[in-house]
């Protein structure tokens, strides 16, 4: 959805997957023109009730349509916000000339919003008409049928290969140097052969003689050494390990971001600093994004609400009981975590279930966070209060989603815009530490 502003305004067809995607996106077409077709709103109609994203995203944005259109008719075009914006209107009409219930068959929505945006483009031949839709399916369709169609763009990632990964490694550094932080435990960006760093960025420092693991600190300015150590009983098993224990235990950092396949060990890092701080938050919260198999809702798994989330919250269960067994069961801290749950000063929840609670003084995790949108991840990070610390795992190979991927979920979009901010600190772990199973399976398959 690449918007520009040529002579020739567009007209944007929105889909129901870029509205659920960001409910704000018609926002975000500059001075060019949004069309609502009438069955996107149907769509939208049954979205409403629900207490996932989509639901409050389908919400919201009908309560903008509403708030728009005011007394008015929304079958003719209105202005969206101001004069500097576009305007926008709804698609009564979707009959086209070239019908696509009759070319690919059945009157599925999809087939009425493809007419409703042919239609749009019969009735203005001079105007460039663009279908926008997170749907590769739909998008597919409409070329097939000579219909310009387009992904929205708005907060993807354009190379990730360039995605920041928090973390270099330097060779041939001066013995010195490294002496220097092993006596003093600190040296500056220039005695590393650096003129400036990123905040909280982490360093592998290799000389011919020795080496060490160091971090740039925003505070001092300068560049710090860091040891290896425990964290509730788990011991980093890698330089990378050893750079996500420090920048989750740092008190300077206030958003952690950990990004890695499966088995590199996020979520229990994770959940290992967040036990370990626990006397520093009123709370500690444990959240990930509840997305059924096959796209399916929990409703038609047997059981009340708690059985049939149970199954998705469980990897989350395991990862404490790994941090639990690390004691004897006689072992006060054993006991203490069996309290913090029965207490709820410890909570695994899905993050449906966080949604308008306050997150002051509260060290919370959410897990599988590729499988928010940007918009998703905002919201969470806007609602943090005084004393709140925010990790954020997950993998964005694993898109469990179907109108997201590895440039456009909303953990991709924060390590991308947020790498400058000094209370910010991220690693990507590319290390399996899990089984040699677990890294050929990353590897090979």
């Amino acid at each position: 959805m690449p918007v520009s502003k040529s002579k020739t305004k567009k007209i944007f067809v929105l889909d129901t997957s870029v509205i659920i995607y960001n409910h704000n996106a018609i926002n975000t077409f500059d001075d060019n023109d949004v069309a609502i077709p009438i069955t996107v709103l149907e769509e939208l109609d049954n979205f409403k009730k629900g207490n996932d994203t989509k639901n409050f995203e389908a919400r919201e944005f009908i309560r903008f349509m509403d708030k728009i259109s005011g007394k008015y008719s929304m079958k003719n075009w209105r202005r969206i916000n101001g004069p500097t914006k576009g305007r926008f209107k709804v698609i009564m009409d979707e009959n086209s000339k070239l019908d696509a219930r009759a070319i690919f068959g059945g009157d599925k929505p999809d087939h009425r919003i493809l007419n409703a945006a042919l239609k749009l483009a019969e009735e203005h031949p001079d105007q460039h008409v663009i279908l926008v839709t997170k749907d590769v399916n739909l998008r597919l369709k409409a070329k097939s049928m000579s219909l310009q169609a387009e992904d929205y763009e708005t907060g993807k990632i354009k190379d990730l290969e360039l995605l920041y990964t928090g973390k270099s490694s330097l060779d041939d550094v001066n013995p010195e140097t490294i002496d220097k932080l092993y006596t003093q435990g600190f040296c500056s960006l220039e005695d590393i052969g650096l003129t400036t760093a990123l905040p909280n960025h982490y360093f592998i420092l290799k000389s011919q003689k020795n080496s060490t693991l160091a971090y740039f600190n925003p505070i001092t300015n300068r560049i710090e050494r860091i040891e290896k150590h425990p964290v509730s009983h788990i011991m980093p098993r890698n330089a990378e390990q050893v750079f996500a224990f420090h920048a989750l235990m740092n008190p300077e950092v206030k958003l952690v971001t950990l990004q890695g396949v499966a088995g590199t060990g996020k979520t229990l890092l994770a959940m290992a600093a967040a036990w370990e701080q626990r006397r520093d938050f009123k709370q500690v919260y444990l959240a990930r994004p509840i997305v059924p198999l096959s796209n399916k809702d929990i409703g038609f798994l047997p059981g009340d609400i708690k059985s049939k989330l149970n199954p998705y919250m469980e990897p989350l269960w395991d990862n404490l009981k790994f941090i639990q067994h690390q004691y004897g069961e006689e072992d006060k801290e054993y006991k203490r975590i069996t309290e913090a749950v029965e207490k709820e000063k410890l909570v695994i929840t899905p993050l449906a279930y966080i949604r308008g609670r306050s997150i002051s003084n509260v060290i919370f995790i959410v897990d599988e966070a590729q499988n928010l949108t940007p918009h998703e991840v905002k919201t969470i990070i806007t609602r943090a209060g005084e004393n709140t610390k925010i990790i954020f795992t997950g993998d964005i190979f694993q898109i469990d989603t179907p109108y997201l991927d590895s440039q456009s979920n909303g953990l991709s979009y924060l390590i991308d815009k947020i790498k400058h901010h000094g209370i910010y600190a991220h690693i990507r772990l590319e290390k399996g530490e899990r089984s040699e199973l677990a890294n050929l399976a990353n590897e090979l398959l």
